[in-house]
């Protein structure tokens, strides 16, 4: 994270020559919204004086509450040549959401992370560090440009080109996030046709959430040069892989020190690790909502496709929900491998921190790993085995969402209370639709 002053921020600007800012910040259903300011505004925006009506954002706040102002985190200055033109360039800032009386609004996604980082003071803790890896598919435009179920390759896991018919475009996207500051780790083809994995290197969960949101904007603009659309839904076609947003995370102390590693323990890991996951998988049913927020969330989560289903561990199988990655160090995490990128990163990063602090402060008991394949188990076996399954719904899940007392102090009663009401009106709108496979089937 880049330590910029006020000071910088001008002369940066006033050597590029940047003529517009945009102050980015996030809704409640993780949607990236942005007010544009020409360079003349900047001295306001540093002062944390422009203002926005909250009311039309969704989940944010009454019309008689409107009036709401944007709060720059100045580490996240950036200019944006994908943006610019002959008009001059243009920057931007990713902010806050502050209310008149100068406190943070409870309803912003971001800050509402803030204050749920602030629990790892009472454990110690110095810093959760996370790395996303979010997948995504590749469609083509038609003749109006609107976005088609027509696949740019044929292609499977890392496939190259020929075959590979994504490469070009997904080189051009990594390319660009390198010009933004990205440490890029690797990409390549994933399992679907016309399917993509680009992984970015971990930070702070801030820092990764903001990368996240970054990520998508550019990723949607470059697809487009090449007559694309980049999709992050989390399942587009039902024959094939969906998309999957991985959540790899670690916990450091105040001396720097991974606290997931045990040298002395049988696989590596230490009695905190063994109390993370077991928190995270006691809370998985109570979260889905969040990580998994969308009906079609749901379509992702079954047998067949290497998304998880059910509730349980591994440090070697990829049918489990959390799988600890074989290395063993500095570097020791776990990999929450629900999430979906249709999900709100700072909600995300919120509810699995919540949970797996809770194991620990809980001193939950040690949840034995699975390292046979889950789906090739009957329910008999999983049920002996104690292995729960995720929410088989959106209403499944909004409704285990609703009893959490935990999701309830995480998520902040504002964004609780219009959370649940914005996803069980979701529900209710499809739930009321008569859809292609029911004409097929029944008429």
């Amino acid at each position: 994270m880049k330590n910029h002053t006020k000071e910088f921020i001008k002369t940066n600007a006033k050597e590029e020559e940047v003529k517009y800012i945009k102050l980015q910040f996030t809704d409640m259903l993780g949607t990236i919204k942005s007010v544009e300011v020409p360079i003349s505004q900047l001295d306001n925006v540093l002062k944390g004086s422009i203002m926005f009506d909250g009311s039309s954002i969704e989940g944010f706040v009454r019309i008689k509450e409107a009036d709401m102002y944007l709060e720059p985190d100045l580490s996240t200055w950036l200019i944006l040549p994908l943006e610019s033109s002959e008009y001059g360039k243009v920057a931007r800032f990713i902010c806050d959401v502050k209310m008149p009386n100068g406190e943070f609004f409870s309803g912003d996604p971001r800050s509402n992370l803030k204050r749920v980082l602030k629990k790892l003071d009472k454990f110690g803790f110095e810093k959760f560090c996370v790395g996303f890896e979010p997948e995504f598919y590749l469609f083509k435009l038609d003749e109006k440009g609107e976005p088609r179920l027509s696949f740019i390759d044929k292609a499977g896991y890392f496939d190259l080109a020929p075959l590979d018919g994504s490469e070009r475009c997904r080189h051009d996207i990594v390319l660009e996030l390198e010009k933004l500051g990205f440490r890029i780790e690797a990409s390549h083809h994933e399992v679907g046709y016309g399917q993509n994995e680009i992984n970015f290197c971990y930070s702070d969960a801030i820092e990764t959430c903001d990368n996240l949101q970054t990520f998508k904007l550019v990723v949607t603009q470059i697809a487009k040069k090449y007559n694309l659309h980049a999709s992050f839904m989390p399942k587009p076609v039902a024959t094939i892989s969906g998309n999957a947003l991985h959540t790899n995370c670690s916990i450091m102390d105040k001396n720097g020190k991974n606290v997931f590693f045990d040298p002395n323990d049988d696989r590596g890991l230490s009695d905190i690790c063994h109390k993370w996951v077991s928190g995270i998988l006691k809370h998985a049913r109570a979260y889905s909502a969040i990580t998994n927020p969308t009906v079609n969330s749901y379509k992702r989560l079954v047998p067949g496709y290497e998304a998880p289903c059910y509730i349980c561990w591994s440090d070697a199988n990829r049918s489990a929900m959390v799988r600890l990655p074989a290395i063993r160090n500095e570097n020791t995490r776990t990999e929450v491998r629900c999430p979906d990128p249709g999900a709100n990163p700072y909600l995300v990063l919120a509810s699995i921190l919540s949970a797996g602090l809770d194991g620990i402060e809980k001193n939950l008991p040690k949840v034995e790993p699975v390292d046979d394949n889950i789906f090739e188990y009957s329910r008999q076996q999983r049920e002996e085995l104690g292995i729960k399954n995720l929410p088989e719904n959106l209403k499944d899940a909004v409704k285990e969402l609703s009893k959490s007392e935990l999701m309830k102090e995480t998520l902040g009663e504002h964004i609780f209370k219009k959370y649940t009401e914005a996803k069980t009106i979701e529900w209710d709108e499809y739930r009321k639709l008569v859809h292609d496979w029911e004409i097929d089937r029944y008429l």
